[in-house]
C-alpha cells in the first residue's frame, strides 16, 4: 500500500483556488485510489477546519500557514521531516510551495508562474525574491511538476529552466453552485458579475472604468464581490463617478452567491493573468455566459463557449458588453456551449490524472 505525505501546510481556510484544488482533488482520491494510503500535514490553522473531505489520517503540524516565516520554514525542512517519520513512500505539495530536500520522492503542484511573469502585481513585494528562490529551489528537487494549463507549463520551463518531460499538465474543474435558478437571468434588470479578490493582476477596476466608457443608458448594472475591509475598488467608482451602477460588495455566503447567478446576464473576468480560471468554469457551470480577457490561460479554460476582449483594453471591454448584455439568443448560445465546456473539466479526471503521475513517479524511483 502506496503511503503519501501531502504538504497542507499552506492549508489555513483563506487561500481560495488552491484549497479548492486539494479539497476537491483529495476528496476524489480516496475513492479513485482506495488502496493507497494519504496523511495529511496540514497547517495549525488547516487542521482546527472541517477535514472530513481528507482520505485519511490528518496530522497538525503546529505550524501556523499564516505566518509567512514559520510557513517558509516548514515547508522547506518540516515536511520532509515528517514525511520521513510517517514512512512516506511519496510526497506532494499542491500549494506551490514545498520541501528543499526529501529522501522519497516528491510530487509538486505548481500553479502558476506570477512572481517570475508579474512581479508587479504582487501585493507584498517584500517577499518576491524569497519566494521565487523556494520555487526554483522546489522545483529541483521535484521528481514530477503538475500545473493547471499549457501556459502554465510553458512558463514553469521559461523560468526555471524545468526539463517538459517532468511536467504533467492536469487540469483542475469547476464547482457546481446549489440553488441557481436561470430562468431569473436578467429579472433585475442587466447584470454583470465579477466575483474574486483584489489582487492587482484580477484587474477589476477594467470594469468600471469600462462601464464609465457606456452612454448612461446603456449601462448595465454591475456587481463585483470578495473585497475585504477597505475596497480599492471604492475611489475608481468615484473617480469615474459610475456609484450608481457599479456595486461593491464583500465575500458572499452561498445563497447570495446562488442569487447572484440566479439573476446575472453574464459574469465577466478581466484579468491579465492567471494559473486557471475556476470562477469561468464555476459560472459556466450554472449557466451563465461568460466575458474573458483574451489571455493564454482563459482560451484554454473558455475555448469557443466564452467571449474574449483585449486584457487592459477598457474600450475593447466596454464594446463586448454593448453587443452581448442584451443580445438574449446569443446569450443562450453562450449557456449552451458553456454546459458543454465545462463538462470536459471534472475533479474526477484531475484526481485520476494526479494519481497516475504518483504511479509513475514510484515505478521510476
Amino acid at each position: 500500500m502506496p503511503r503519501v505525505l501531502v504538504d497542507l501546510l499552506s492549508y489555513t481556510g483563506t487561500k481560495g483556488g488552491m484549497e479548492v484544488y486539494a479539497r476537491e482533488t483529495y476528496r476524489r482520491l480516496g475513492d479513485v485510489a482506495p488502496d493507497w494510503e494519504f496523511i495529511g500535514y496540514f497547517s495549525s490553522e488547516g487542521y482546527r477546519l472541517d477535514r472530513t473531505w481528507f482520505p485519511g489520517e490528518t496530522i497538525d503540524s503546529g505550524i501556523s500557514g499564516e505566518n509567512r516565516f514559520a510557513w517558509a520554514w516548514g515547508e522547506l525542512f518540516s515536511v520532509a521531516r515528517a514525511a520521513h517519520k510517517a514512512g512516506a513512500d511519496l510526497v506532494h505539495s499542491p500549494a506551490t510551495l514545498g520541501p528543499r530536500r526529501t529522501k522519497m520522492p516528491h510530487v509538486v503542484t505548481m500553479h502558476d508562474m506570477l512572481y517570475w511573469s508579474h512581479p508587479e502585481f504582487m501585493s507584498t513585494p517584500l517577499y518576491t525574491a524569497p519566494v521565487k528562490w523556494m520555487e526554483r529551489v522546489v522545483s529541483r528537487n521535484a521528481a514530477r511538476i503538475i500545473t493547471d494549463s499549457p501556459g502554465s507549463a510553458s512558463e514553469i520551463v521559461k523560468y526555471l529552466s524545468t526539463d517538459p518531460g517532468l511536467i504533467d499538465v492536469v487540469p483542475l474543474a469547476g464547482g457546481h453552485p446549489q440553488g441557481v435558478d436561470r430562468s431569473l437571468a436578467g429579472s433585475e434588470g442587466p447584470m454583470i458579475l465579477a466575483m474574486g479578490n483584489r489582487r492587482p493582476h484580477k484587474n477589476w477596476a477594467s470594469l468600471p472604468r469600462a462601464i464609465a466608457l457606456l452612454p448612461r443608458e446603456r449601462r448595465p448594472r454591475v456587481v463585483i464581490t470578495g473585497g475585504r475591509g477597505d475596497d480599492p475598488l471604492q475611489p475608481i467608482v468615484e473617480e469615474f463617478d459610475v456609484g450608481e451602477w457599479v456595486e461593491l460588495r464583500g465575500w458572499v455566503d452561498d445563497s447570495e452567491v446562488a442569487h447572484l447567478y440566479s439573476t446575472a446576464s453574464v459574469l465577466a473576468i478581466p484579468s491579465l493573468a492567471e494559473g486557471f480560471s475556476l470562477p469561468a468554469l464555476e459560472a459556466m457551470s450554472a449557466g451563465v455566459p461568460v466575458l474573458l480577457s483574451d489571455i493564454d490561460v482563459h482560451r484554454y479554460v473558455g475555448g469557443n463557449a466564452a467571449r474574449y476582449f483585449r486584457a487592459n483594453d477598457d474600450a475593447a471591454l466596454a464594446e463586448l458588453i454593448a453587443t452581448t448584455i442584451d443580445d438574449h439568443e446569443l446569450l443562450a448560445e453562450m449557456t449552451a456551449a458553456g454546459y458543454e465546456q465545462e463538462r470536459t473539466f471534472t475533479w474526477d479526471r484531475t484526481a485520476r490524472e494526479t494519481l497516475a503521475v504518483f504511479e509513475r513517479v514510484l515505478a521510476s524511483s
